[in-house]
């Protein structure tokens, strides 16, 4: 059974940076495990401390040894062994803050996605691991994330602590909470201090076959620990619900919206001079970008880890959002993603996105729905197949606001029946 020792310490993360005024105390050469045993991995702050602290769980996955057998009996493992605290020292490490910056003075959420990705999968691989050199691992990936809310912005400037452990279990998967919190001195209560909840659904495969592969069990033992299990299991459920019904609401659609929502944008289509000036064709919002996948992105599958691919859906979607409100936006929330098929090294990826729609009732405060979509492009064979869907939102900061009064958050209609069915289909998940 694995101790529990490393459970009630937080992990500090540290710049990754040396600073040129001060040398640094905080690990000498010889204590640090040496990232060589790491090769050509996403390194970020927190997936350095992460390494440094679970190496020897880590190590196994690098060079996993498939010709072993796979595990031969199942553990019963508690929450509290998985369970993981980091601690960013905004306060104290200003070249962390630094490299966490943004240009508001609050923390980069498309970093913090990446940095949650990386702590769940963490905490996973340790629920999973059973301490025998002779079996072969699990390979792990991330399935989905469940909706996050911003429930208040994120200082750079003061500490931050992010917590978190298995909640619940399937036969092969594997759901983790994160809860990000930060105190200030106007913050001292712990409820108020709450900035963000996270839940991470992960997957084993079986490394040799591929195919999926039973995982740990667990036993809730708090009241706290039960009441998460019991709502992870009908999350669960209504996960799987939904997915079953998704094509019945789809084929049934409600007719008179989605013709509401066409005949709107044929007008732009077929006479635009009459076109509503407070409306906006959904393909005139579009944005999009290219890269190269490349071997420093991988993790520790050889896979391009899914919590760069969250970063860089962020950005994009934030400067669709800026480009199409004519105001600084302010990230509000990302709501469930969903990780059809893994990206590999050298893969060309596009990021799509376009604003779906808008709600305008609170004119204070409208709400901008981004999409983005992944694309995983091979010229050679001439074929493109969807990776990833990321939807968020979006408002406008208030100081903005403020300033461009009378700029209107334009309404976005369809101009084909595909975008009309994605409207719709949006609208009805996010009404859940």
């Amino acid at each position: 059974m694995e101790s529990n020792s490393c459970s009630s310490n937080p992990i500090s993360i540290f710049s990754t940076l040396t600073s040129p005024f001060q040398s640094s105390t905080k690990n000498s050469d010889s204590e640090r495990k040496p990232l060589s045993l790491w090769p050509g991995m996403y390194h970020s702050p927190m997936t350095i401390a992460l390494w440094e602290t679970k190496s020897n769980i880590f190590e196994r996955l690098l060079d996993p040894p498939l010709d072993a057998p796979p595990q031969s009996e199942l553990l019963t493992k508690t929450p509290s062994q998985s369970r993981m605290t980091i601690l960013y020292n905004f306060s104290s490490d200003y070249i962390l803050r630094e490299q966490y910056r943004d240009a508001w003075n609050e923390v980069r959420i498309g970093k913090l996605l990446e940095d949650l990705d990386a702590l769940a999968g963490t905490i996973s691989v340790k629920h999973c691991s059973d301490d025998d050199s002779t079996t072969r691992p699990l390979y792990l990936v991330t399935a989905s994330v469940d909706k996050m809310v911003l429930k208040k912005p994120i200082s750079v400037d003061a500490d931050l602590k992010v917590a978190g452990a298995v909640t619940w279990v399937g036969r092969s998967s594997i759901e983790i909470q994160l809860d990000v919190t930060q105190s200030t001195d106007e913050t001292a209560d712990t409820s108020d201090s709450a900035a963000l909840t996270a839940n991470f659904i992960f997957v084993a495969r079986d490394y040799k076959t591929g195919k999926a592969a039973p995982v740990n069990r667990l036993n809730p033992e708090t009241e706290r620990e039960k009441l998460l299990y019991e709502a992870a299991e009908r999350s669960n459920n209504l996960r799987k619900r939904k997915f079953r019904d998704e094509k019945k609401n789809i084929e049934n659609g409600e007719v008179n919206r989605f013709e509401a929502l066409l005949a709107e944008g044929r007008i732009f289509c077929d006479m635009p001079a009459l076109a509503d000036r407070d409306s906006i064709l959904l393909k005139d919002t579009c944005l999009e970008n290219s890269l190269i996948c490349q071997p420093q992105q991988r993790n520790i599958h050889g896979r391009i880890f899914g919590g760069f691919l969250m970063h860089r859906a962020f950005e994009l979607a934030f400067s669709t959002a800026y480009a199409f409100a004519g105001m600084m936006p302010s990230f509000l929330e990302v709501d469930n993603v969903d990780f059809l098929r893994p990206v590999d090294v050298g893969d060309f990826l596009r990021f799509k996105s376009c604003v779906l729609y808008t709600e305008c009732e609170n004119s204070d405060r409208p709400l901008i729905h981004i999409e983005v979509v992944a694309h995983v492009t091979r010229p050679e064979l001439r074929s493109s197949e969807v990776s990833n869907r990321f939807y968020f939102t979006f408002t406008v900061r208030p100081e903005a606001k403020a300033m461009s009064d009378s700029r209107r958050i334009r309404k976005v209609v369809p101009s084909t029946e595909e975008e009309a069915h994605r409207i719709i289909e949006r609208m009805d998940a996010d009404s859940l």
